[in-house]
Order: C-alpha cells, then structure tokens, then sequence
C-alpha cells in the first residue's frame, strides 16, 4: 500500500484540531475501528519528546494508541506516535536467533546463538585482550538495557569501549552542558514554553522533528500573539515559516554568529550585570583553564562584530543586530536546538555559546527561560547520558579518567580496585575504524543500524564484516544484520518493560502488555545472558527490570543525577517524574538549580549551578575555527542532511510500514537558480558526490534552501545518503559532521 500524504490522512480518518495541513500537525485521532478491551499507560518509543500514550488491548494484541491526556502532551501525538500500533505487526520483524553457516544466516536455537556470541567474544578476548571487544548500544534501549550493558562491559569486561548511535546526534549537547554547568541534561522543563517571550530555535526543525513540542510552542503563539520566534536554519523548513524572524545562515557558521549576537548585547548594554557578577565565570579552552574577565570576553568578541562575520554567515549585519536585540529584550527567552548545532566540527562550541547568551542575558533559572537541547531518539538522555553509556563516562555524570569516580563505581558495583580501565573508550567513529583496522575484533550491536547511519557508512562496512558481530534488533533484516555473525531477536517497546527518559529529564515506564513474536527476547535477557556466558554473572545479579532499577537508583543517590525518590510504584502511577527526585515525597523538580525549586540548590539567591565547584557556569570564548571541508571547483556546493515528519533515523522501522510507504525520501532539494544553472528539472536523477562518495536522488528544486546548498533525508532505503557525509568529528565530544560536507551535484544521463 503506497499512499501520498493526503491518502494517509484519508486512510487513518484523521482528525485534527489544528494545523492539519502542515506537515507538522498533530493532535490526530482515529475513529474507534476495534473495540478495546482494556487501555494502558505507555510512552511513545520514537522522538526524544516522551510523549504520554494510553494503549488499547484486545486479544492480546496493541489495537489502539493514543495520547494520554493528563500527559504532559495532552493527549497528542504526531503520526509516528500512532503508529506504535502498526510497528509492532510489520511484515520483517526479527522471530529466531540466527548463526551464520558457510557465509549464510541460518536459523538456530537461542542456546547455540548466545554460546557461539560468547564463543566469539572469549576468541577476540584471548587474542587481543579486553580492548579487543566493545558494545554499540542506543537511545533506544531502555535505561536497565543500557546500563546492565555499561556494567558488563566496563566492570566485568574491563573495556570502556562502549559506545551508540547517541554520539552521532546530541553527544556535544552532553559535553557542552557538563563543561558549562558541571551536569549534563537541559536545566528547564516543558512547563517554560507558557512563559517564554522568545523562542530561539537553532539547528531545530522542531515541527517536523518533535511537532507535538512545537505544537505547544504554537500554543504559546496563539495565546500570547506578542510572542516572538527565532528560527535559525539553512532551510526554509515548517519551523521557519512560525518564525517572526529566520535567520537562514550558511552552514557550519553558528558559532560566529552567536558570537556576534553576544557582542551586540554586550555592545547595547543588553545583558545581565547582577548576574554576570555573581554566577558566572569566564574561560577559554576548558573548565580548569585560567580564569578571565568580562572584559576578556568583549575584546575577544571584537572580532565578531556583526559587520564583520556578515558575510561568513550569509547574513546582513542588521539581520543579526535584530536578533540579538529581540533576545537581549525578551522577558523570557528559552533556546531549543539538535543536531543541526550538535552534528558539526564546531558542536561543543555552538552549544556552549547559546548556553553563553543565556547566561550573559540572566535568561536562565526563571520561568519560560534556559538552554533546552531536544534529543533525537527517546532514551537517549536518560538511558545513554544518565547512565553513563559511552566511552568516555559512568553512570550519573562520573567520568572513567577521575580515580574517586572508578572507585565510587567498583565499590558500588562489588569489584576490586582498579577493575574498571582509567582510559577513555573508543567514540563511534573511531570504534568502527578500529575494526576496520583489526584492533576491535567483536562487537555486541544493539538495536541501532551503524551500516546505514555511520557518516561516510560505506568506509566502515567491511571492518563490521571482518569484525565478529552479534546484533541484537527487532527488526531482520537491516543493513547492519545483513553483516552479523550471531543475529539475536529483540523485543521492541510494549513487549518488554523498561523505563525511558525524555528531554525534560522525566523518567516514565513502559510496561510490557503483549508478547514479541516468535522467540524475541528482550534486551535485558540477552545481555543477563551474554554475560552469564562470558563469566560474569555475579556481576548481574538485577535481573528484573524493577530490580536493575533499583539498583540504578542506588547508584545515582548523592549525585546531581539524584532520582532516589522515583520508585517504580510512583512510575506505575504517574505519567511519570522529572529528576532530581530524592525523596519519596519529592513531586520532581521543574527547573534546576533554583534554590526552593531544586532539592539540591542549598544556595540562597536567584540560582546555585551547585554541580561547578564555585558554583559559577562559564562562559567559554569559542573561536569559530577553520572548516574541515572547503568548497573547491571539484566540490563546489554544501550538502546537508535532515529529517521529515513521517518517517524516523534510517527508516529501518517507519518504512516498513505499509501506510507510509509512499511518503517520498529518496530526493534532493535545491535551489532552482542552482537548478537551472545545471540543467536539472524536478524529477530528474541527479549524482551527490563528496570527497568519500555519492548517492543518486531525484531532484526537488525548492526555494527553501538557500543558493550552493543542498539537501537530503537521512532516512533513505535504497540510496545510502551517508556514503557522502562527512566523518570529521568535534574535537571534543567526538560528533561527526553531518550537517556540511562539500560535494558537486550532476545531471545523470538517461540510461547511465
């Protein structure tokens, strides 16, 4: 079944109480076709939004989803949300643990699949020590999966090559906000979008990406029409046309920008002397760099004058004065971003530098302020970040290069000192090159598709075929699966219970309502499993998901992560709780580090940023830096990549499903000036070529990008978009640039 947009919005009866007509609209119901049985509280499994659902039974099968109205979402959901439903029951769902045998995957029993994993992971061990091995995990997992997953590899194995797809969308969100304030995570909540003045969205296509958040924004505008919005964005996108102003930029240029809002506010004396004075300090590089001064900052921002980063930004300078003072003036000004800021060279320095207007301005700790980075997958705050599942960290904001957090984690974890490595993981990137190398010879993959979302994914193929890979997944077969040599079938979302995080800090649980098909098993088993097999079964004695649970909470009591209170009756009940949360009684904390608002804030005063040794956040003085990608005759335009609203990450679920079959990925946009010049009509097969690679799209002439660059979905099946992305990361957080990559765009001759 292959329908347009306007087939799917027949086909599912849709209803809507506004913006139906925009790809962003939400709120749709469907009519009552199955009679329910009985409704349950879930959680939508797609965006990082964390949108409350309540799920219809009958005969043991999902027949219904919809929202939960006493949700934060209010009852909405996007179209993805209602298909919850139809995920579950798509034709290529995983059912049997797979061996391959003389180059095929052959059906086996779970027994032979997990000796013949732990039989590969004992060989790599043996030849090349625990550093042989690695986990590649996801914001899909829920926080029990990651985090027994962090323990077995970090604390029985005794690698820190542990890593997931987290790192290629929010990871310098996560470095910007620990190096800024000392903890991770957004200090806001959703609750601020009421009472914000200005909304600045950057590197967000928030109606497409997470539209019932924007749908709320909307609200706003509607409510208080005196609101205004900031969208910055190298596309025209939905987001865009909410915007009172839209500041399409040249891409990779954010961090001069925003250095050049920062020196019109300190230029026009719109920012927050009481503040700057007495929660704020100034450094450049890192957090135990020397200190500066104010004064430091404005002859460093001089040579960030609008006027004189104008034209590197494709802006005028009176476009960027305007956005300065429409920041600088607003009651309550709340950022939101993701990856179009975080998938860059310059991520770290993009992110602390919106985090730097808030804190110039004062705009943070009051309501409808702060810095808010939405996340892309919808655990990946709290299963990865909280957690402590990549390779740099440790659960609940500890690090694997500070001693006291080793042994706090050993001690915790029953293990003798010393146990967990002192040296950093292997990040995304380089963990596949190091198996494209040999280096890594097995890994564990977990419900994430590295084949077709790793930029420059055709680079990293063949090390994932010579590495020994066992991949655990729901769905069979993904490109990733295609490579495996132990495939293990995975229980998806309401076949298995866990808890998800969201973007506002808020825990929730997924109860499991319905049985996986076949033999799946959830990912908490295999791992207990997997683990058992390897030696360490000691090490998992939580083998339950509330038991993995309570310890988790364990482990986070007395840090800045604190959820001590958020017990699994509370999640049962609730539509569940944003931390800190250390009591029992506590109903959750809103907005952090406001004292009388946060648990932990124990300052008296406007804020306590209590997770910094002085209490003060910094303000770094961020160069904008060299490109990594030059444009050239060869490779003259930037491409840049995204995401629309009906289909998710590669696709390996939403386009499975019938019903959305026929919403197109597999174009190009451009401009038609461009359009023109290379003889290109809309239709035709046109070839993206970087320095790595190229992918053959239709061409999609449209006025919303701007001249010299183009745009492609991430999602698509059949023509790897990432085989021209670009594999440069952030020097800090390890994020690969997908957001800019040089490339030539060429007619394709009929028949070639």
């Amino acid at each position: 079944m292959n329908l347009t947009r306007r087939e799917l919005l027949q086909y599912f009866s849709l209803t809507a109480a506004a913006g139906l007509s925009g790809p962003g609209c939400i709120g749709w119901t469907r009519e009552e076709a199955i009679p329910v049985d009985s409704w349950h509280k879930s959680v939508c499994r797609f965006c990082g939004s964390g949108c409350e659902t309540r799920v219809g039974l009958r005969g043991g099968k999902v027949v219904k989803v919809e929202g939960l109205q006493s949700g934060w979402n209010q009852g909405r959901l996007c179209i993805k949300g209602l298909l919850n439903r139809e995920i579950l029951y798509v034709s290529d769902r995983a059912q049997y643990p797979m061996v391959r045998k003389n180059g095929q995957l052959v059906r086996t029993s779970w027994e032979e699949a997990l000796d013949a994993a732990a039989a590969g992971f004992r060989e790599a061990i043996a030849q090349g020590g625990p550093d042989a091995v690695a986990f590649y995990g996801s914001g899909q997992l829920f926080t029990q999966e990651s985090y027994t997953a962090n323990k077995l590899f970090k604390g029985g194995i005794g690698t820190n090559n542990v890593d997931g797809n987290p790192r290629l969308c929010m990871a310098s969100a996560a470095f910007g906000y620990k190096s800024v304030f000392g903890a991770d995570e957004p200090s806001g909540c959703y609750d601020d979008i009421e009472h914000a003045t200005l909304f600045f969205v950057i590197g967000a296509n928030m109606a497409e990406c997470h539209p019932v958040v924007w749908e709320r924004v909307r609200d706003r505008i509607r409510t208080a029409p005196e609101t205004r919005v900031i969208v910055v964005d190298p596309r025209r996108t939905p987001t865009a046309r909410d915007a009172t102003q839209h500041l399409q930029l040249r891409p990779g240029t954010d961090v001069a920008l925003l250095n050049a809002m920062a020196h019109e506010l300190l230029n026009t004396n719109l920012v927050d002397p009481e503040f700057i004075e007495n929660f704020v300090t100034f450094r450049k590089g890192t957090a135990d760099s020397p200190p500066l001064t104010l004064e430091d900052l404005r002859k460093f921002l001089a040579d960030y004058a609008p006027e004189k980063v104008a034209d590197l930004c494709g802006l005028s300078s009176a476009e960027i004065r305007e956005a300065a003072r429409l920041f600088g003036i607003s009651q309550a000004a709340m950022s939101f971003w993701t990856m179009g800021l975080n998938q860059q060279t310059h991520g770290v320095a993009a992110n602390r530098m919106v985090m730097a207007l808030h804190l110039l301005t004062g705009q943070i700790g009051r309501p409808g302020t702060g810095p808010f980075s939405m996340t892309g997958q919808p655990n990946a705050g709290g299963g990865v970040r909280d957690t402590g599942t990549l390779a740099h960290a440790l659960p609940a904001g500890r690090l694997v290069t500070k001693e006291h957090d080793r042994h706090d984690m050993e001690k915790l974890w029953g293990l003798p000192e010393g146990r967990i490595s002192p040296n950093p993981g292997l990040p995304a990137v380089q963990l596949f090159e190091a198996m494209r190398e040999g280096k890594v010879r097995a890994a564990l993959v977990m419900a994430t598709n590295p084949a077709r979302s790793l930029p420059n994914a055709d680079r990293y193929r063949p090390g994932m075929e010579k590495a020994f890979l066992v991949v655990s997944d729901s769905i069979f077969p993904t490109d990733t699966a295609r490579l495996a040599d132990v495939f293990l079938p995975a229980a998806m979302w309401s076949e298995k219970e866990g808890v998800f995080s969201q973007s506002e800090r808020r825990y929730h649980l997924v109860e499991k309502l319905v049985d996986p098909p076949g033999e799946a098993r959830s990912d908490l088993e295999i791992l207990v499993a997997l683990g058992e097999r390897l030696g360490h079964g000691e090490l998992l004695k939580a083998r339950t998901p509330e038991a993995v649970w309570d310890e988790w909470r364990k482990v986070a009591a007395g840090t800045s992560y604190d959820f001590t209170g958020i017990t699994y009756a509370r999640l049962k009940e609730l539509p569940g709780l944003t931390w800190p949360c250390p009591t029992e009684q506590h109903p959750g904390t809103c907005r952090r580090y406001v004292p009388g608002e946060d648990p932990l804030a124990k300052k008296e005063g406007r804020i306590d940023f209590y997770a910094r040794p002085d209490g003060r956040a910094i303000v770094y003085l961020s160069e904008q830096g060299p490109f990594r990608e030059n444009l050239s005759s060869d490779y003259p335009m930037i491409l840049t990549t995204g995401r629309r609203l009906e289909h998710w990450h590669t696709a390996t679920i939403t386009g499975r499903v019938p019903e959305l079959k026929g919403i197109p990925m597999d174009y190009l946009e451009l401009h038609p000036g461009d359009a023109a010049v290379l003889g290109v009509k809309e239709g035709d097969w046109v070839q993206v070529t970087s320095a790595r690679g190229s992918v053959r799209l239709r061409a999609k002439p449209s006025m919303r990008v701007r001249p010299g660059v183009v745009f492609a979905l991430m999602h698509s099946m059949e023509h790897l978009v990432n085989a021209a992305t670009s594999d440069s990361v952030d020097p800090i957080s390890a994020q690969p640039e997908y957001k800019m990559a040089a490339v030539r765009v060429e007619r394709v001759k009929e028949g070639t």
